[in-house]
C-alpha cells in the first residue's frame, strides 16, 4: 500500500485539530449525566428516601433529569460538529480513489478498472460512515469511562477495585483479538471485490459467453467467488464472538462483583445509596458506552481500517508499475488487479508460455455441460499440423461450438488435454490471447467507438497499411467507405449482422495468431463474401478451424471433421463422401453451389475411443 491507513487517520486528526477540539468539548457536555448520575442517585437514596424525606429524594432525581436534558443537548451539538470532521475525510478519500483510478487507466490498456469504480461508490461511503461512527464511539466511551471512574471514586474509592480490573481485562481481550478480526474483515472485503469484478467481466461478455457455450464455466467461476465470500463472512462471524466475551467481562462482571461485595462494603461503612449509585454508574453509563465502543470498533472500526487500506493500495501506481516501461503491445498486456502491478515482460521468470507453431493436439478430450449429462465430446483425440485448414461439420447440437471453445481454451475439458504448439491452451497467457489464438463466435461483437478502435482491438500497434491490407483481404472496403473511414464513430445498433461479422473478421486477421477459430463467423455473409474471408485466413501461416455453415466451407478445407456426439470422422471431402453416411446426408441438405475443392496434402490424425 502507498501509506498505512493509520498514518492517513493520524494526518486527518492533525489537519482538523480545531474541529476535534470543539467535538471533544461538546462530548464533555454529553458526559455530564454519566459523571453525576450515580452521585445524584446516592444522595436521593441516602438523604431523601431512606431518611423519610421523599421530597428531597425527588428533588435529587429531578436534578438528575436536568443533567439528562443537558446531556441530550450536548449529544445534538456533538453530532452537528461531527460533519465538520467526517465530510472533509470523505473528500480526501474520493480524491485518492479518483486519482488512483485515472492513473491506472491512463497507464494501461485493457479492461476498465471496475474495482476502482466500486471503491469510489461503495468503499468510500463505507469508510465515511464508519469513520463518523468510530469518532463518536471512541469519544463517547473515553469521556464516559473517565466520568464513571471519577464518580465511583467520589462515592468511595473501594468501588474502583470492583470495576477497574474487569474493565481493563475486557478491553485487553477485545483489543488483542482486534488484529485477527481485521484480517478476517479484509478477507470479506476482498471477496466482495472479487465478486464485483467477476460479475462485471461476465456482464461485459454475456454475448460471447452464450455464443461459446461457456455458461457452466462462468457459473462455476462466479459460484466459487460467492462461496469464498460466504466462507470469509462465516470466519469473521465466529471471531466476533470475542466481542460478546469482552463485553461480558468489562460490562457485566463489575455489576456482579459490586452486588457480591455489597455486604462487605456496607460493613465497612459504605452507604446503601452509594452502592445503588455505583450500580447506576456501571449499568446506565459505563456498560452502554462499553457496548457501543466494542460493537462499533469491532464492526465499523474494522470496516474503516480495511476499506481505507484498500483505497490507499489503489490510490497510485505500485513500485512495480512505476518501474515498468510498458510492453511493446499494450493492448495485449495482461490486466492487473487492484493493488498489484503488472508482471514485467523483462523478467524471464514471468514470461508467459508461447506456442512454437500452430500445431493443435487433443488427447482423450471429454466435455459435458453437467456431470450427470451425456458428454458432448467424448474421448476425442485429434492432431492437426501447423497451417491445416479444418472444417467442422455436423447436425445442430453435435458439439461444434463446444469443440471450438475447448480448443480456444474458453472451456476446460473434464478429461484429457489440449495443446497449441506444444503448450496447454489453459496455460497460455489470457492477457495475450490474440498472440496465440483468436476465436470469432457466430454473434460478432462490435463496441461503440471508432472503426479503427474496433478493427485494431486485438492489435493496437497496427499501422494504416496493415489495416488497409486486412480490410482488402476480407473484402470490407465498401463497409469502411460507407462508415466514413477508420476514424468514423461506429454505432453497433445500426450495423447489420453481416457488417458486424466483417468487422470482427478484419479484427481477427490483423494479429499474428497461430490459430484462428471461426465458429460460424461468416453465417450472415453471402457465399461469395464468405469465400473471400476464408481465403484471407488460409493465405496466412496459421492453423484455421472453421465450424462450417455451408458446403463450400467444407469443400475449401484441407480436412473435414464430422461430429455427431461421441462419433467423429476425419478425412477429406472425397473420402468422407465415400465412407461416411452422415456426411453425405449433410451434403444433401446444403446448397449445392460450391467452389471446387482446394488441392492440398492434408496432414492430420483422429482418434475416438
Amino acid at each position: 500500500m502507498n501509506r498505512p491507513a493509520h498514518a492517513l487517520l493520524r494526518s486527518t486528526l492533525r489537519a482538523r485539530r480545531r474541529e476535534f477540539v470543539r467535538l471533544t468539548g461538546w462530548s464533555l457536555v454529553q458526559a455530564v449525566p454519566a459523571l453525576l448520575s450515580g452521585w445524584l442517585v446516592a444522595r436521593a437514596v441516602d438523604n431523601g428516601f431512606l431518611a423519610d424525606r421523599s421530597a428531597v429524594g425527588l428533588g435529587w432525581l429531578g436534578l438528575l433529569a436536568c443533567t439528562v436534558l443537558l446531556g441530550a443537548w450536548g449529544t445534538r451539538q456533538a453530532t452537528l460538529q461531527l460533519a465538520g470532521v467526517v465530510e472533509p475525510f470523505r473528500d480526501d478519500l474520493v480524491t485518492l480513489v479518483a486519482t488512483g483510478t485515472l492513473h491506472r487507466s491512463a497507464r494501461r490498456a485493457g479492461p476498465t478498472d471496475t474495482a476502482g469504480v466500486a471503491r469510489l461508490t461503495e468503499q468510500v461511503e463505507i469508510a465515511r460512515e464508519s469513520y463518523g461512527a468510530i469518532v463518536m464511539f471512541v469519544q463517547t466511551f473515553s469521556v464516559t469511562a473517565v466520568s464513571v471512574l471519577l464518580g465511583l471514586a467520589a462515592l468511595d474509592p473501594a468501588f474502583l477495585l470492583f470495576v477497574l480490573p474487569p474493565l481493563a481485562a475486557g478491553l485487553a481481550l477485545f483489543l488483542l483479538a482486534l488484529r485477527a478480526m481485521a484480517a478476517r474483515q479484509r478477507a470479506v472485503v476482498l471477496a466482495d471485490e472479487a465478486i464485483a469484478e467477476q460479475v462485471g467481466a461476465v456482464a461485459d461478455g454475456l454475448r460471447d459467453v452464450t455464443a461459446c457455450g461457456a455458461e457452466d464455466v462462468v457459473r462455476a467461476r462466479v459460484g466459487a467467488r460467492i462461496d469464498a465470500a460466504a466462507g470469509a463472512a462465516r470466519a469473521l462471524a465466529r471471531l466476533t464472538a470475542v466481542r460478546t466475551a469482552a463485553l461480558g467481562v468489562g460490562g457485566w462482571l463489575p455489576l456482579v462483583l459490586i452486588l457480591a461485595g455489597a455486604p462487605w462494603l456496607v460493613r465497612d461503612g459504605v452507604t446503601t445509596g452509594a452502592v445503588l449509585g455505583a450500580l447506576t454508574y456501571v449499568s446506565q453509563a459505563l456498560q452502554p458506552a462499553l457496548r457501543g465502543f466494542v460493537q462499533g470498533l469491532g464492526g465499523s472500526g474494522l470496516w474503516l481500517l480495511v476499506t481505507v487500506t484498500r483505497i490507499l493500495e489503489a490510490a497510485g501506481p505500485t513500485e512495480t508499475e512505476a518501474a515498468d516501461p510498458g510492453d511493446a503491445d499494450p493492448g495485449n498486456a495482461p490486466p492487473a488487479t487492484a493493488g498489484s502491478g503488472r508482471r514485467r515482460a523483462a523478467e524471464p521468470g514471468n514470461a508467459p508460455p508461447a506456442p512454437r507453431d500452430g500445431r493443435v493436439e487433443l488427447c482423450g478430450v471429454t466435455y459435458g455441460y453437467a456431470r450427470s449429462a451425456e458428454p458432448v465430446v467424448r474421448d476425442l483425440g485429434l492432431v492437426l499440423a501447423p497451417g491445416t485448414h479444418l472444417a467442422v461439420v455436423g447436425p445442430s447440437g453435435a458439439g461444434k461450438s463446444t469443440l471450438a471453445a475447448l480448443v480456444a481454451g474458453v472451456l476446460e475439458p473434464q478429461a484429457g488435454r489440449i495443446r497449441l504448439g506444444g503448450v496447454p491452451v489453459r496455460d497460455l497467457d489470457r492477457g495475450r490471447l490474440s498472440r496465440s489464438r483468436v476465436l470469432i463466435p457466430q454473434e460478432a461483437y462490435v463496441f461503440s467507438g471508432t472503426l479503427r478502435e474496433n478493427l485494431a482491438y486485438l492489435h493496437p500497434t497496427a499501422t494504416p497499411p496493415d489495416l488497409d491490407a486486412a480490410v482488402h483481404a476480407i473484402g470490407a472496403q465498401a463497409l469502411v467507405q460507407r462508415l466514413g473511414g477508420y476514424d468514423a464513430t461506429v454505432d453497433p445498433a445500426v450495423l447489420s449482422a453481416g457488417e458486424r461479422q466483417l468487422i470482427a473478421l478484419v479484427r481477427a486477421l490483423l494479429p499474428p495468431a497461430r490459430l484462428v477459430l471461426l465458429d460460424e463467423a461468416t453465417c450472415h455473409l453471402d457465399p461469395a463474401a464468405e469465400a473471400v474471408a476464408e481465403r484471407a485466413f488460409t493465405g496466412r501461416p496459421a492453423t484455421l478451424i472453421v465450424c462450417a455453415h455451408r458446403i463450400s466451407s467444407a469443400l475449401r478445407a484441407d480436412l473435414v471433421l464430422v461430429m455427431d456426439g461421441s462419433h467423429c470422422r476425419l478425412g477429406t471431402h472425397d473420402r468422407l463422401m465415400a465412407d461416411c453416411a452422415l456426411y453425405r446426408d449433410l451434403i444433401g441438405h446444403w446448397d449445392e453451389r460450391a467452389e471446387p475443392a482446394r488441392s492440398a496434402s492434408p496432414e492430420g490424425t483422429l482418434e475416438v475411443t
